[in-house]
């Protein structure tokens, strides 16, 4: 399939109220607003093409680069190549796949994981902080959990709202994982106040740091 073909298939797949979405939650004017079961049917159709991925990432349209994350081979991309991706970033939905699908799986990770949080990008930083989460939960060893914590609570309350959100994440994890860092994770969440009154459908848990740690330590249990 073209790149040409499938731009056409995407545009006819727009939805008004789901590019209205987008928009609301920060999406640039490039985009068509496909359902995203309509994305994974398409990514399904066609299989894995790089090089399609490729095209359409360069595109900068939303639903392409949602597409393309899912057509790509993360082992297929240098560690520079992808940091041109997420440096391009404009929306944190598709930066959230692109770590999900493909950054997560990539053989660079942890030297980028170290790269990006030194950068001043927001959306590097939201990526880095992704990877620190992940290191948290599944392979701390290595880690100064005190030094994370420390940089949590000088950094998280001024950071851009694109980087507070996966820093928030990390905390959580510390909190949920390490019971020896708990209460001063809860103290650190409490303190800044980020998320607490953070709308939430009924049944899902805050992303407020103290009741996320909280509720999920019980679950746990």
């Amino acid at each position: 399939m073209t790149l040409k073909d499938t731009l056409a298939q995407l545009e006819a797949l727009g939805d008004e109220k789901v590019r209205a979405q987008n928009a609301k939650q920060g999406a640039p004017e490039n985009q068509f607003g496909v359902k995203l079961g309509d994305l994974r049917k398409l990514a399904k159709k066609i299989r894995t093409n790089h090089k399609l991925a490729l095209e359409l990432w360069q595109t900068g349209n939303v639903d392409a680069r949602f597409l393309a994350i899912l057509l790509m081979k993360p082992k297929y991309l240098s560690a520079k190549e992808l940091e041109q991706m997420v440096l391009s970033l404009q929306f944190v939905r598709v930066a959230d796949w692109l770590n999900s699908y493909v950054i997560n799986h990539h053989p660079a990770k942890e030297e980028l994981r170290k790269k990006w949080l030194r950068s001043e990008n927001p959306m590097a930083l939201r990526c880095g902080w992704s990877l620190m989460h992940e290191r948290v939960v599944k392979n701390p060893e290595g880690l100064d959990i005190p030094a994370i914590l420390d940089r949590i609570e000088k950094e998280m309350g001024e950071a851009a709202p694109e980087t507070q959100w996966t820093m928030n994440f990390t905390l959580a994890a510390i909190g949920i994982h390490f019971s020896e860092y708990r209460a001063r994770a809860v103290a650190i969440g409490e303190s800044l106040g980020l998320y607490r009154d953070y709308p939430v459908s009924k049944g899902c848990t805050s992303p407020f740091a103290p009741t996320w740690i909280n509720e999920m330590v019980i679950r746990r249990k």
